[in-house]
């Protein structure tokens, strides 16, 4: 499937969006998108991506059978970051977890849908039969984006995680089965 990007999509609003893989030549980029990410809602990602070191290591240390990103661009920036993560073996091997994360400016046009529906066919195309995704309670809009593409939640652990600021709060593990999925020909959105 990495063979048919890059990729021009449109959103809700028509904005024409491209999507990639990322590669090492994307660390300055990626770095700035993380630096618009409100602290708000940075402090609620499992790394800290306002630690330059973070993300550099991301960039030089990629391996697309562990961790595959892709990265959303409009008008010249990182608009989006979506990765799937894999294990190449062990009990989990058949299951792939999905991270998202969208500038806060195009929320709500449907770029994190695009994206969790992009990061699915992938999965599919790898063989994954499961995929899930651990997200804060408090993350309503992802919580529906996710279960609006057929995400279920499976999991509420209260107090369970810690953010930035060493505070509590419920954990969401949602789970989507793919193993029986037929691939469509169209997602919510055209690719």
């Amino acid at each position: 499937m990495l063979r048919l990007y890059p990729k021009t999509v449109s959103l809700k609003d028509w904005t024409k969006v491209t999507l990639w893989p990322m590669t090492h030549h994307d660390e300055e980029r990626l770095c700035e998108f993380f630096c618009r990410i409100p602290e708000e809602d940075r402090k609620l990602l499992k790394e800290d991506v306002a630690n330059r070191a973070v993300i550099a290591n991301w960039c030089r240390r990629m391996d697309y059978n562990r961790v595959l990103p892709i990265l959303a661009e409009a008008h010249g920036k990182i608009v989006g970051d979506a990765t799937l993560h894999r294990r190449q073996s062990g009990w989990l091997q058949h299951v792939g977890e999905i991270r998202v994360v969208v500038d806060p400016e195009y929320r709500r046009k449907g770029l994190g849908s695009l994206l969790i529906e992009d990061l699915m066919l992938l999965a599919m195309d790898a063989k994954l039969e499961r995929l899930f995704v651990e997200l804060i309670a408090s993350e309503i809009a992802a919580v529906k984006a996710f279960e609006r593409v057929g995400f279920e939640r499976v999991a509420h652990l209260p107090g369970f995680a810690r953010d930035r600021n060493n505070m509590s709060q419920d954990l969401l593990v949602l789970s989507a089965d793919i193993s029986t999925a037929n691939r469509p020909e169209t997602y919510f959105f055209s690719f």
